[in-house]
């Protein structure tokens, strides 16, 4: 038989490295339910023995799903299963959205999606513990002139917004996207002073229609200062083509 034939017919075999195997299986243990936050991850002659497969192989393993935060080491040197908030997530997110090369267009056709819905969900389910926390953020933007801050507060006030919401799926998808915000916007109150002055007041419109419990009107102003965003971005003369980078 000519194997010439079957040159293109047969590729070659990739096989996974062990290590990978076993914390895969370990992250479908911890997702799936068999082992629940708060228990004690097995040894690791124990793991040994149940994947058979050398120590080392397990420990790197191990360091696989504490990287991804699944395992917490307390003060016993033990591992214990946890999940991961979405603080702990949203930043690796941004990190790939970065390697990605993400350009102020891409982030911000997402943000004008997401953004007005985060609000006219926070005017139906916002506890009044989460406007406080908004009107604390406002209040201390009236009190500050330091452009890092007032922009650190900007990406605060619409994390809160979107807390506000009560909605774990809709804040998992906004957090990563909103920490690039605080890229674009130092740049744009760099330029555009006067940017400040009509983010305040975006953000008292918004604030007033959340404590009015009026999802239409929160939705409605939170569109406004997206396309606001949008055309700051652009008197500012920046390339809304050009990817973002990360700001020091």
């Amino acid at each position: 038989m000519d194997n010439s034939a079957l040159s293109g017919t047969f590729q070659c075999v990739i096989t996974e490295p062990a290590y990978k195997a076993v914390s895969a299986a370990i992250e479908r243990a911890i997702i799936g339910g068999a082992l629940p936050p708060g228990t004690a991850l097995p040894t690791e002659q124990d793991l040994s023995e149940r994947f058979g497969v050398h120590r080392s192989t397990v420990r790197e393993a191990i360091r696989q799903v504490e990287q991804e935060g699944l395992l917490q080491r307390r003060a016993s040197r033990r591992l214990y299963v946890c999940l991961p908030g979405i603080n702990d997530l949203a930043p690796r997110a941004t990190r790939l959205l970065l390697l990605q090369e993400t350009t102020f267009r891409e982030m911000w056709e997402v943000a004008l999606a997401i953004e007005p819905l985060s609000a006219r969900l926070a005017a139906q389910y916002a506890t009044e513990e989460d406007l406080e926390l908004l009107e604390a953020n406002f209040d201390a933007g009236l009190a500050s002139s330091d452009l890092p801050t007032l922009v650190a507060l900007d990406t605060e006030f619409h994390a809160l917004v979107g807390r506000a919401s009560h909605n774990s799926a809709l804040m998992l998808a906004r957090e990563p996207i909103s920490l690039l915000y605080n890229t674009a916007l130092l740049q744009i109150f760099e330029r555009l002073p006067q940017g400040c002055e009509r983010n305040v007041t975006a953000h008292r419109r918004i604030l007033d229609a959340l404590r009015s419990r009026d999802g239409e009107a929160a939705a409605h102003w939170t569109h406004k200062h997206m396309v606001d965003f949008q055309r700051g971005f652009a008197l500012a003369g920046l390339d809304m083509s050009s990817p973002l980078v990360k700001s020091k």
